[in-house]
């Protein structure tokens, strides 16, 4: 009758191995990619650029060169697997009595991935180069000035100082602000 019990907990061990070593796994993933979220929102702002430039030719020539490249390089969405990961059993001792537990197969993972994306930023970047803009990255703003600014935009692209910035802002091309504190 003992050994029946120390069956059904090695059974309920194993369970709560498996979601323990799940929920380990899914809390650092969580933990990583909001560090790498949190330091892209620090890193430079890739901006194009033409000494004198109008704003409002640059983001036309801009959203043409987006919908050519759209065009040359579709989504082209392909869905993959990770391999499946192995986890070997172990065995377990308590009060003197070992029992093996058995190893198990994890699921990869399925995404998918654009497989179009590089070409596409390639195409892209090559339009606008073709109209007489050069990718650059600038420093980004403090969010200090990008409040003081607001939504007010510059008519022509101003000349890059060193210590020109960029506001990044959602569904806009970047602001170029040409000397920042």
């Amino acid at each position: 009758m003992t050994e029946a019990a120390v069956t059904v907990n090695s059974i309920v061990l194993q369970r709560n191995l498996q979601h323990n070593h799940r929920m380990f796994f899914a809390k650092h993933t969580f933990a990583a990619l909001l560090l790498v979220s949190g330091l892209a929102a620090c890193g430079p702002v890739p901006v194009y650029y033409r000494a004198g430039a109008d704003v409002a030719r640059r983001d036309a020539d801009l959203l043409s060169c987006e919908v050519s490249a759209l065009r040359d390089a579709p989504v082209a969405t392909q869905i993959r697997q990770h391999p499946p990961i192995y986890r070997p059993g172990g065995e377990i001792c308590r009060n003197g009595r070992c029992y093996h537990r058995a190893g198990y197969w994890e699921d990869g993972g399925i995404y998918t991935v654009d497989v179009n994306a590089d070409l596409r930023g390639r195409v892209e970047q090559s339009c606008m180069a073709s109209k007489g803009y050069q990718s650059i990255a600038l420093k980004r703003c403090p969010q200090s000035m990008a409040d003081a600014v607001g939504s007010r935009r510059a008519s022509t692209l101003p000349p890059l100082t060193q210590t020109s910035c960029a506001i990044a802002r959602r569904g806009q091309p970047p602001q170029i602000i040409a000397s920042a504190p």
